[in-house]
């Protein structure tokens, strides 16, 4: 863990108290970032505090926390969707506003990074936007769920297990995510982008990070992570793409 690491915590979408940690420089911070994990997973998954690692290191404070109803973060995450995700996010956001500096880089890590394109552009401070491994539509995540637990389309509940842990989904996580275009999100960003994707990538498809880019006006940046699972599990992997982005974000932060 950073040594400049701050446990914070904020309201979010459903009034529940969420945990944080901000990792900041050891000096003046130049920008912050939020770091948005990927869907079940949490803010102190090893590959999220490697990148807010380096991150910190070149100047760039990042706020990592759990979504409602994950990790230490209150709530029931059968209340949450896709939507909720975007409300937190938000929060998280005007949370570094009031307390902080406002944000100009967010970063998802898969369904995360769905999320960060959809939520940017009601960030206006917002100058980059990063994602890794993250799908060009949010019915990937649906069309998975319905292929574990398929009887929750008509029992309206069930307990799906993910990365060996049990949750219970509701039908209206299903509908909500139906309800979303991550790839008019992408067209209408207005943002530098840059997508970190690997062409190995057994859970999200490496076709989703085509559609994305191809989606995406300019500047935009597209970075294969050759080897590199979806989870970023390596801690070479991981620090790799901390390393780009922070090279990558430079040219954009004084912007």
């Amino acid at each position: 863990m950073p040594n400049n690491s701050e446990r914070l915590t904020f309201t979010g979408s459903l009034g529940e108290k969420l945990t944080a940690r901000l990792d900041l420089p050891s000096g003046e911070a130049r920008a912050f970032a939020i770091f948005a994990h990927c869907f079940t997973c949490s803010k102190d998954y090893k590959s999220v505090l490697r990148i807010s690692r380096v991150l910190a290191d070149h100047a760039v404070a990042v706020l990592r926390f759990d979504f409602t109803g994950l990790g230490e973060s209150q709530g029931d995450f059968s209340d949450t969707n896709f939507s909720t995700n975007l409300e937190d996010l938000l929060a998280a956001a005007d949370f570094l506003r009031q307390h902080y500096q406002p944000p100009r880089l967010l970063i998802g890590h898969s369904l995360g990074g769905a999320a960060v394109l959809t939520a940017a552009r009601q960030v206006e401070e917002v100058k980059a936007v990063a994602t890794i491994a993250a799908p060009s539509d949010t019915q990937h995540l649906g069309t998975l769920l319905v292929m574990k637990a398929p009887q929750v389309k008509v029992e309206g509940m069930a307990e799906v297990e993910i990365g060996g842990r049990k949750l219970r989904i509701k039908r209206q996580l299903l509908d909500d995510l139906q309800s979303h275009s991550v790839l008019d999100s992408v067209a209408a960003l207005g943002r530098a982008l840059v997508i970190f994707h690997a062409p190995g990538d057994r859970v999200v498809q490496f076709e989703h990070a085509h559609r994305l880019f191809e989606a995406a006006a300019h500047p935009k940046s597209f970075i294969s992570l050759e080897g590199a699972d979806h989870l970023l599990s390596s801690e070479r992997d991981a620090l790799y793409v901390g390393k780009l982005l922070a090279t990558w974000v430079d040219r954009y932060l004084d912007s």
